[in-house]
């Protein structure tokens, strides 16, 4: 039980990790995925990786009513796409770092700011980055900030309410099994 635990959670990292990789490859690549109908990608479908990620959750909690699983299922995404806002935010020092050239200041024209880990640019985290490399005054980059801290209250919020909403529909046994994942807290 709790290799299969390590392992579903291995593979929600390895998840956003291979979709994060592939966001930015066609970045590069202008969106054509390595070629003709998307070639480069090789076999990888994120799609059918989260779908068999769900699966062994679903049998993790022993679900075997369709309508049960849906409204679990629901709430389970809901977890995973407030963690990705909440972590990406996070992860904004490290993307900063990797995008700097060597010796300036300015990150380079043809790398756009994404995301880590997917999702939509956060845009108090551009505008605070915008200031940052700006050289800005101090009352803006307080002001910048502020708001960026604001904006990850509301995403920690969002993800904590999400995590409520998920463990609402759960018995005690997969409440369990959902802490032990990481789902709830």
């Amino acid at each position: 039980m709790k290799l299969s635990s390590l392992v579903l959670t291995a593979g929600v990292a390895v998840l956003m990790c291979l979709t994060a990789a592939q966001t930015q490859a066609q970045g590069r690549q202008g969106g054509q995925g390595g070629g003709p109908q998307g070639q480069g990608r090789g076999n990888f479908d994120p799609e059918q990786m989260r779908q068999r990620m769900m699966e062994g959750v679903r049998e993790q909690f022993q679900v075997k009513e369709d309508a049960e699983w849906q409204i679990i299922e629901q709430r389970i995404t809901k977890v995973w796409e407030a963690r990705r806002d909440v972590g990406a935010a996070g992860a904004g020092g490290m993307r900063m770092m990797a995008r700097r050239p060597q010796g300036g200041d300015n990150p380079p024209a043809d790398q756009p700011n994404r995301r880590q880990f997917g999702g939509d640019p956060d845009p108090e985290e551009e505008a605070l980055q915008k200031a940052i490399d700006s050289n800005a005054s101090t009352a803006e980059l307080k002001s910048a900030i502020a708001k960026y801290r604001e904006s990850r209250k509301q995403k920690e919020a969002a993800l904590e309410k999400a995590q409520q909403e998920l463990n609402a529909v759960l018995n005690v046994k997969q409440e369990a099994i959902a802490l032990r994942m990481g789902l709830v807290k």
